[in-house]
């Protein structure tokens, strides 16, 4: 029912991995080593990162000592790029429901989740990977 814009599991976990991806900066990492460092599912997270491959956000390398990498510079890949590769457009929906029934248009929440969804995007559009890779501290390395 709820149409806010709301991170999935999916896209969490794309958005931590090619962070971490940013941060050691074009290392290949396997599915296993990205799973352990973030504490995840690796079944899960390589389904996340073949999608990831097949958006042109990362690259495989097959064989030993393969694994994934970004296929751009951090710089240059935003948030957002990243949440809708896994999610698709972000939805700019103004209603909590598929179907908006406040009369006469004046939702009873006024702007605030048009706004709030603003919010999300701007942050997400303006935030790259370079930037969002200072979140991983020492403890994760």
């Amino acid at each position: 029912m709820a149409r806010f814009p709301g991170i999935s599991d999916a896209a969490s976990l794309a958005l931590h991995a090619l962070s971490l991806f940013a941060k050691k900066h074009a290392i290949l990492l396997s599915t296993r080593e990205v799973a352990e460092l973030l504490d995840v599912s690796e079944a899960h997270l390589a389904k996340v990162l073949q999608r990831l491959n097949r958006s042109g956000l990362v690259v495989s390398v097959r064989g030993p000592g393969g694994g994934f990498t970004l296929a751009k510079p951090a710089e240059k890949v935003t948030l957002l790029e990243v949440y809708e590769a896994i999610e698709g457009p972000m939805d700019q929906s103004t209603c909590l429901l598929r179907k908006p029934v406040c009369p006469e248009g004046k939702c009873i929440l006024g702007d605030l989740l048009k706004s709030m969804n603003a919010q999300v995007k701007d942050r997400l559009s303006q935030t790259t990977l370079a930037d969002a890779a200072g979140s991983f501290g020492s403890e994760r390395e």
